[in-house]
């Protein structure tokens, strides 16, 4: 840090204990998007019980994508990866186009609550349409859309949430506030976990939830009612815990008024993409973060797919999975950003990037009947160890992914001034994005190549890989 930088610090007011737990507050808020419906609930159910090969042939084959995909000799879990992939990877290519020029018309005019609670809107009204996503249904396109609209919104929303957090507190605080936000973050993602499991989701063979109980509401198990309520949970979740940051995070002042800040704001967006190149350090950044953190975001899209239709495991099965992987996460992010305090943010990420690489190698090796690629039973014979290994990987994915994404966000400030910080977040959803849509279209067809749900999320393991060797050209400010 400069010393100019460290006198400005000196002098500057940062929020009070109030308004950064707000701010914290929202990660609580959007957490249960990623957890219920992005990884351990929606998403399975969606593969495995919404989207069979046929429909997703005849879905492919409305959008022209028909030629892709031979559903007679592919697994059954395939139609629905493909259809997953390809909504995410949509939703993917809207955000890599907007989200920076967002980012630069908001750094423009000031406030970003405005955006937060916009976006936030337009997430609270795709989750709740994903009630809508009946077992068998045939005409995909309203789910297909809703899937898209709430991914939108969640991700636009956290870019604006994102770019507040400098302001909150000095740069030598912010590795752990950031830490102590994604942990926070998983706290709220494993307790909306545990009330879907234990009220409302059941499992289709015994109509009973985690808890050994009925459903809620009378949540029929035939119409997967309690999976389908992540959707509408999630929404009132997020509406109701996103409100303290409105309440009490203070928020930059307005700048100039709209119609200026549009045309300055691309202007500047302009000048930036332009001289990212001259950029090394920041260049190489978001080069490095483009493909890790979409490799994380590919783990959790694909993962519980992949549990459901490989390792045959139920919702709840699922569920246990994933209650695992975010206590996991809580921790892992909180000692996370510890060492990011102690040792800066590049250590931090360089290591979690190759403990999730790891992770990885080990699922994609494990299947009912092997580990390691190495056969262990017969088929039709039963083994715990694969399910063992990978609720030992989902904690692994926990607590790494945890701390990468913490900070993540904390090596990015050391790139560039702190006016530019709204811009820089939106372009580091760009960087995310560039290759978020890339990984689910390369797994929908890797998947639709090879007929295997398993070998479909290979991609993955590529991306992490080029993610390591870029960052070593990133240098991080050791705090």
């Amino acid at each position: 840090m400069t010393a100019s930088n460290m006198a400005s610090e000196e002098v500057r007011a940062f929020s009070d204990k109030k308004g950064i737990w707000s701010w914290m507050l929202f990660d609580w808020a959007a957490q249960p998007f990623h957890t219920l419906i992005i990884t351990f609930v929606f998403a399975p159910y969606f593969a495995t019980a919404v989207v069979d090969n046929q429909s997703a042939y005849a879905f492919l084959n409305v959008i022209g994508l028909g030629f892709m995909f031979d559903p007679v000799n592919s697994d059954g879990g395939a139609g629905g990866q493909i259809i997953w992939g390809l909504a995410i990877g949509v939703g993917g290519v809207l955000i890599a186009f907007c989200a920076p020029i967002f980012g630069a018309i908001a750094d423009a005019t000031g406030p970003r609550k405005a955006w937060i609670g916009f976006f936030g809107f337009v997430g609270i009204v795709g989750c709740w349409s994903l009630w809508y996503a009946t077992p068998g249904l045939e005409n995909l396109g309203f789910i297909f859309a809703a899937i898209i609209v709430t991914l939108i919104g969640f991700e636009f929303a956290t870019v604006f949430n994102n770019a507040m957090m400098p302001d909150l507190v000095p740069r030598s605080e912010l590795g752990r506030l950031s830490g102590s936000a994604w942990g926070l973050g998983y706290l709220g993602g494993l307790l909306s976990l545990i009330i879907i499991l234990g009220f409302f989701a059941s499992n289709p063979e015994t109509g009973k939830t985690l808890l050994g109980a009925v459903p809620l509401f009378g949540f029929d198990t035939a119409l997967r009612e309690g999976d389908r309520f992540a959707g509408p949970f999630t929404a009132i979740w997020f509406a109701i815990f996103m409100i303290p940051l409105f309440l009490f995070t203070p928020d930059i002042p307005r700048k100039v008024a709209v119609k200026g800040a549009v045309r300055k704001g691309l202007s500047e967006l302009g000048a930036t993409l332009r001289s990212l190149p001259q950029k090394k350090n920041y260049f190489n950044f978001l080069l490095s973060s483009m493909f890790y953190r979409d490799a994380l975001n590919g783990l959790y899209t694909f993962g519980g797919i992949y549990a459901a239709k490989v390792l045959n495991w139920s919702i709840v099965d699922i569920g246990i999975f994933g209650i695992i992987a975010n206590i996991a996460g809580a921790f892992g992010a909180g000692f996370g950003g510890r060492m990011d305090q102690k040792y800066g943010p590049r250590p931090v990420v360089f290591t979690t990037i190759i403990i999730l690489t790891i992770a990885c190698i080990t699922i994609i090796s494990t299947s009912p009947t092997q580990v390691l690629f190495i056969q262990i039973i017969e088929e039709g014979q039963k083994s715990a160890l694969p399910d063992i290994i990978f609720y030992i990987c989902g904690a692994a994915i926990g607590a790494a992914g945890g701390a990468l994404q913490a900070s993540s966000r904390t090596l990015l400030t050391d790139q560039v001034p702190r006016e530019k910080l709204t811009e820089a977040f939106g372009l580091f959803a760009l960087s995310g994005k560039a290759t978020a849509f890339i990984a689910p279209f390369a797994i929908a067809w890797a998947t639709a190549a090879t007929g295997s749900t398993r070998l479909g999320i290979t991609p993955i393991i590529i991306l992490f890989v080029i993610g390591i060797v870029l960052l070593r050209n990133v240098q991080g400010e050791k705090t």
